[in-house]
C-alpha cells in the first residue's frame, strides 16, 4: 500500500476543494448578506491543510494499484465531507451543531438531499448557494474532475475512475485515455447545467434560483433554496423542465457522449440501449399507477393537476432527486411506499442518480428468469444477454454480491436507527432515503431530518456514504484481505 502517495493525492484534492469556498464568498459579497467570512476562512484552512498533507510527501509518485484507488476514494469523500461541514459550523446563520453540520455536508456531497435545515427562505444567499454547489460537485464526482485537470497526480487514473463511477461494468471507457474520459463527462455535465439554468430562468425563476436549482437538478440531488422546494414556484412549466432534466441526468452519460460524438441526437439512438428501454418502461408503469390512483381517490380537482403532480413526483422520487411540489407523504399510503421502493431502482448506471441502478435490476430479473427455466430444463445451458451481448458470469455474480451487500447494509443501518429510539416506519424510510441518496422519507423525516436524535444522524451519514460509494467501495476496506500485503 502506497500510503505516502495516497496522503499526497488526498492533500492535493483537499487543496482543490478549498477553491470551491470562493464561489459562495463571492455570492456573499454580491448580496451583502454578511456570511462571506466563514467561507474565506475555510478556504485558507483547507488550503493549508492540503498543503501540510502534500508537502512532506510531494516526491512520492508511485503507480497505484486498484486497492490504493479504493482507499483514496473513501478517504477523499470522508475528508471532503468533513471539511465541507466547516462553513456550516462557522456561520452565524444558521447556527448548527457539529452533528447537523456534518449531516448537511455529507448529504450535499453524496447528492442525498436530506436536510436538517428549516427556514431556508430566510437564510443568507451564500449559505444557500453553498449547499447547491456541494451537490453539483458531488453529482459527477469531484474525483473525476480531479483526474481530468490534475495530471500532476502521477497515477493511472483508471483506479480512481473504477471506484467512483456508478454501475456494474466499470472498465468501459468512452475514450482511450482516462483524463479525456473525465473531461468528456464534465463537458456534458456543464452543458446540461447551463441548459437547465437557462430553461429555469426563461420559465420565471430568478437568476439565483435558476443557477442554484440547475446545480441540484443535474446532480439529481434535491436541495432547494426554499422550504417548499419546487412547489414554491407553483409553475407547471418549471415542473416539466425539472422532470425533463432529471430524466436526462438519470440516463447513462456515456449514451449522451456517444450521441454527441456521433451526431445521432435523435431518440432512436438511445432506444438501442437495453438499460434505457428498461428505464423508460419503469417510469411509464410508475406514472400510470400513480396517476390512476390520484384520479381514483379524487386527490386533485382536475386531471391536469393530477397528471402534473403524478409525473413530477414519480420522476423526482424514482430517480432519487427528492424534489417535492406537494407533501406526497399525505397521498394514499400505497403511493408514498411505492415511490419509496422505486428509489431502490434509481437511475441508470453511469448517471448521477442513486439507488441500485436499472442495469442491476435488469440483470437480477434476467438471472431470476434463467433460474426458472433451469427448473424446467435442468441440463440446458442458458446465457444472460443484455441486448445482443452475452455477459460473463463474473458480472452476474458481482450483481448478486452487490444486492446481498446492499440488503445487509440496509438491515444493519435500520437496526441501528431503531436502537437509537426511532420508530420502525421512520427508520425504514430514513435508511431507504439515505442509502438510495433520495432525500425525503416518511414518518418523522417526511419533511426534514432536523428532529431526529444525533445518534440516528450519524448512522444515516454512514448510510449516505455507503450509497454514494455503491457499498463495495467502502465495504472492501473492512475485509482483512484488503490490508494484507
Amino acid at each position: 500500500m502506497q500510503f505516502r502517495s495516497i496522503i499526497r493525492i488526498v492533500g492535493l484534492l483537499l487543496a482543490l476543494f478549498s477553491i470551491t469556498m470562493l464561489a459562495p464568498a463571492v455570492v456573499a459579497f454580491i448580496y451583502r448578506d454578511g456570511e462571506g467570512f466563514p467561507f474565506v476562512l475555510t478556504f485558507f484552512l483547507l488550503l493549508a491543510g492540503g498543503g501540510l498533507l502534500w508537502f512532506p510527501n510531494r516526491r512520492f509518485r508511485h503507480e497505484l494499484k486498484a486497492r490504493d484507488g479504493f482507499l483514496i476514494v473513501v478517504l477523499f469523500w470522508t475528508v471532503i465531507g468533513s471539511a465541507g461541514s466547516i462553513p456550516f459550523m462557522l456561520s452565524e446563520q444558521p447556527n448548527m451543531s457539529v452533528t447537523d453540520a456534518f449531516f448537511e455536508s455529507f448529504s450535499g456531497l453524496t447528492t442525498t438531499g436530506a436536510t436538517v435545515m428549516v427556514g431556508l427562505d430566510n437564510l443568507p444567499k451564500a449559505v444557500l448557494f453553498y449547499r447547491q454547489l456541494l451537490q453539483w460537485f458531488g453529482g459527477m464526482g469531484i474525483i473525476v474532475l480531479a483526474v481530468a485537470i490534475l495530471p500532476v497526480l502521477g497515477i493511472g487514473g483508471m483506479q480512481l475512475y473504477r471506484a467512483e463511477i456508478p454501475g456494474p461494468v466499470k472498465d468501459s471507457k468512452m475514450t482511450p485515455r482516462i483524463a479525456e474520459t473525465a473531461k468528456a463527462l464534465w463537458y456534458i455535465y456543464l452543458a446540461l447545467t447551463v441548459s437547465c439554468a437557462s430553461a429555469y430562468w426563461l420559465a420565471g425563476m430568478s437568476v439565483f434560483d435558476a443557477i442554484s436549482h440547475s446545480f441540484s437538478t443535474v446532480a439529481i440531488g434535491g436541495f432547494s433554496t426554499h422550504d417548499a422546494s419546487i412547489g414554491y414556484f407553483n409553475s407547471p412549466a418549471i415542473n416539466f423542465i425539472t422532470v425533463f432534466f432529471l430524466f436526462i441526468s438519470a440516463c447513462n452519460f456515456s449514451l449522451h457522449f456517444a450521441a454527441f460524438a456521433s451526431g445521432k441526437l435523435h431518440p432512436g439512438f438511445y432506444f438501442k440501449d437495453p438499460e434505457f428501454r428498461a428505464f423508460i418502461v419503469i417510469q411509464l408503469i410508475l406514472l400510470a399507477i400513480v396517476f390512476g390512483m390520484l384520479i381514483n381517490h379524487g386527490t386533485y380537482e382536475s386531471e391536469f393537476e393530477a397528471f402534473n403532480q403524478a409525473i413530477f413526483q414519480t420522476v423526482s422520487i424514482s430517480t432519487t432527486a427528492g424534489y417535492t411540489t406537494t407533501s406526497f407523504s399525505e397521498w394514499p399510503l400505497f403511493l408514498p411506499v411505492l415511490l419509496l421502493f422505486s428509489s431502490f431502482i434509481g437511475g441508470c448506471a453511469g448517471s448521477t442518480g442513486g439507488g441500485m441502478k436499472v442495469i442491476r435490476i435488469l440483470l437480477l430479473s434476467l438471472q431470476g428468469s434463467r433460474e426458472l427455466k433451469r427448473l424446467v430444463h435442468p441440463r440446458a445451458v442458458y446465457t444472460i444477454k443484455v441486448g445482443n451481448k452475452a455477459l460473463p458470469q463474473q458480472v452476474v455474480d458481482a450483481v448478486w454480491g452487490f444486492f446481498s451487500a446492499y440488503a445487509l447494509v440496509f438491515v444493519i443501518c435500520m437496526l441501528g436507527l431503531i436502537a437509537t429510539g426511532i420508530d420502525e416506519l421512520t427508520a425504514f424510510s430514513a435508511v431507504a432515503a439515505t442509502l438510495n441518496n433520495l432525500g425525503p422519507g416518511l414518518g418523522e423525516v417526511a419533511v426534514h431530518f432536523g428532529d431526529i436524535n444525533s445518534g440516528a444522524k450519524w448512522v444515516l451519514i454512514v448510510s449516505m456514504l455507503f450509497g454514494r460509494l455503491e457499498v463495495f467501495t467502502l465495504l472492501v476496506l473492512f475485509t482483512p484481505t484488503f490490508w494484507r500485503s
